[in-house]
């Protein structure tokens, strides 16, 4: 039963992340280019939080780390995006308890570290080699959101250009191996879905360019 809870918290984030995607894809198809919603930038920080809850208790350090490399670039897209401004006086207070939540994680990591990293990088149910593998999926995958930032905050602007897609595709296609490898059926149904937008944003991005 307990196994199934913690399915099911997993399956609500990737929900959260497909849902971003499929209505990125759909106003990107509406208007025959690459577009770049807010409300991509709100569902994602919203799946990050119950994804970072899912990886630590799977004990899964992979993933814990992808979410937590990917998390702040969320609230500063929503940033840029004018979210925040929005709330109002409201928006310091939500900001700044969004960003101790990673910092709460890693606190509460630290007082039994010992335990913890035995259970994350000793663990059983994960050979290595394999964590290793997927890792590097990971720290991939979460390199688009950096690489999303970087070019934005170049342009002062909240943008999605080719290279977030790129990279996209080969992390997603990293994990997706470590999915199957784990037999994790959230992992996987969550790539599965994400390279097809991957791939089809590219596809308007480079009809974009042509024209």
């Amino acid at each position: 039963m307990d196994q199934l809870w913690i399915f099911a918290l997993g399956t609500l984030a990737q929900l959260l992340f497909a849902a971003r995607m499929l209505i990125q894809w759909l106003q990107s198809e509406k208007a025959r280019k690459v577009v770049n919603p807010t409300v991509f930038w709100i569902l994602g920080l919203c799946g990050s939080l119950l994804y970072l809850l899912y990886g630590w208790l799977r004990n899964d350090f992979a993933l814990i780390l992808g979410q937590l490399i990917g998390y702040y670039v969320y609230i500063w897209n929503l940033g840029a995006k004018g979210a925040w401004a929005k709330l109002g006086a409201w928006r310091y207070g939500v900001v700044g308890l969004l960003q101790l939540v990673p910092v709460a994680v890693l606190a509460g990591m630290a007082t039994d570290w010992s335990d913890v990293s035995a259970s994350l990088f000793q663990n059983d149910a994960i050979p290595r080699s394999l964590l290793i593998f997927g890792s590097v999926g990971q720290i991939i995958f979460s390199l688009r959101f950096l690489y999303q930032a970087i070019y934005s905050a170049r342009r002062n602007s909240s943008l999605l250009p080719a290279g977030f897609w790129l990279i996209s595709t080969l992390g997603a296609a990293i994990i997706l191996i470590y999915g199957i490898l784990r037999r994790d059926p959230v992992v996987v149904a969550a790539e599965l879905c994400g390279l097809f937008t991957y791939i089809r944003n590219l596809m308007l991005w480079n009809r974009e360019r042509k024209a």
